[in-house]
């Protein structure tokens, strides 16, 4: 489908379940619309994940259209449809009184027009239905005009419909990133005075929108929305407070266009990116003025870095694995590998960012140099290559890296010589995993246990 002049689309545009969905409703004497992101999506040609159905058949009815639906949200008029192993949403259209919790309408009231249907949705690129027995457009606020124009424009009152429900602002910041859209100014300007229902947002929800956010090519675009708008400054000022920072003479951007740019170039899953995000949080802590070179340092950003991501995250009720993946790789972003690096070196750095990390660091890294915008980047893309190819090599030769892979283990320090268990049998493993990282030639069984015993011998002259 296309956004344009046309009343109707072919209904060989839509998915045969869902026709069968709605051709039940039908066979039943109710009407059925496909509605919503679903049609959105299809007139931009992108690729649709969930098609949502509006009827005019009252909740009860739909029950014994389809006896075995899900009741997901009877009360508000929605069943969940399970059809050919997938899942379909089917709506009463319905109209919505006061939001007075900032989230969900106090009570609602089932009507049988689909035009006063479509007039409680957000966005108007959200507000299209197509009829699914005739293929009739109905877009009574001009949602494909918009589409065309890419504007994103809240339905009737913008100020209204963010008073709602807190979320759509913040929805508002995603659409204009993942649907590459520019704000209406009416809609932007409504966001500001909807800030009190925005604070009300639950921590969940809010994680949800950023998640989402970084599907898109810039999500910058959502973030720099969120921060002119106001909604970063309740969501994480920690981000908002590196706007204006100047950086050095090796930055053409201030922090915030640095991070901006960087979570930009850095592709892949949502986690990573809000990595890239984050990684220079530690900046305006640790910012200095050189009185030798006259030029900003930031020494130990990164573990400053580290400590201010973890609680935010938190905050953010990301779960302890999300948490822990993000503040390692804010911690261990900056690394300087340089030809003089020895095989022991590069075996301690992978010790240091652990292996199962090396992939998202050398993503991380490399979207950090391309982001500090003086254009001169290739030096280090060519150092990053350097040093993947030094730790493939010292994978490939199967050195020891952790504990694990020494050739023996707690146990055989309790057997053959003795060592009570305790801390110490970690400390003794430490110790032996520094020895081989220097000479790997010396894990082997009989080596280790006699440096065990030179270990042992030493802490009990102590």
């Amino acid at each position: 489908m296309q956004p344009g002049d046309e009343k109707r689309v072919s209904l060989e545009a839509l998915p045969s379940d869902v026709l069968e969905v709605c051709a039940r409703l039908h066979g039943a004497g109710k009407r059925a619309w496909v509605v919503g992101g679903c049609v959105r999506d299809s007139l931009m040609n992108r690729p649709v994940s969930d098609w949502d159905i509006a009827t005019d058949a009252l909740p009860d009815e739909l029950m014994k259209i389809f006896p075995r639906a899900i009741p997901t949200g009877i009360e508000h008029g929605t069943v969940t449809v399970v059809h050919r192993k997938k899942h379909f949403e089917v709506t009463t259209l319905r109209g919505e009184g006061a939001y007075t919790d900032g989230r969900r309408p106090d009570d609602v009231h089932f009507v049988d027009d689909i035009t006063a249907d479509l007039a409680r949705r957000d966005f108007t690129v959200n507000a299209i239905a197509v009829d699914a027995s005739s293929g009739v457009i109905v877009d009574p606020f001009d949602g494909r005009g918009d589409l065309s124009r890419r504007v994103l424009r809240a339905v009737g009152v913008p100020l209204e419909r963010f008073r709602e429900d807190g979320l759509r602002a913040l929805r508002a910041a995603r659409f204009v990133a993942t649907l590459d859209m520019q704000l209406d100014d009416a809609t932007r300007a409504a966001i500001p005075q909807a800030l009190d229902t925005y604070k009300r947002v639950s921590a969940e929800r809010v994680r949800d929108e950023w998640v989402k956010t970084m599907k898109a090519d810039k999500p910058s675009r959502a973030f720099d929305v969120m921060r002119e708008t106001g909604l970063l400054d309740i969501t994480c000022p920690e981000l908002t407070a590196l706007f204006g920072v100047e950086q050095n003479r090796y930055h053409a951007f201030d922090v915030w266009r640095h991070s901006m740019e960087c979570m930009d170039a850095c592709f892949g899953d949502p986690t990573l990116r809000i990595a890239a995000l984050f990684h220079d949080i530690g900046k305006p802590q640790t910012r200095e003025l050189s009185a030798k070179t006259g030029d900003y340092t930031f020494y130990d950003h990164e573990r400053v870095g580290a400590e201010i991501v973890e609680p935010i995250c938190g905050r953010l009720r990301f779960s302890n694995d999300e948490r822990a993946r993000i503040a390692h790789l804010v911690r261990h972003h900056l690394f300087h590998y340089s030809s003089d690096w020895t095989d022991a070196a590069v075996r301690r750095w992978i010790r240091r960012v652990t292996p199962e990390r090396i992939e998202d660091l050398y993503r991380l890294n490399e979207a950090d140099v391309r982001a500090k915008g003086t254009g001169h980047f290739e030096k280090d893309i060519e150092t990053l290559a350097a040093l993947k190819s030094h730790v493939a090599r010292i994978i490939l030769a199967g050195d020891a890296l952790n504990v694990r892979d020494l050739r023996i283990g707690g146990r055989d320090l309790i057997t053959e010589l003795s060592v009570r268990p305790g801390k110490i049998i970690g400390e003794i493993l430490d110790a032996l995993l520094e020895i081989v990282t220097v000479d790997p030639s010396l894990n082997d069984r009989e080596q280790l246990l006699q440096r065990a015993r030179e270990i042992l011998s030493r802490s009990d002259s102590h």
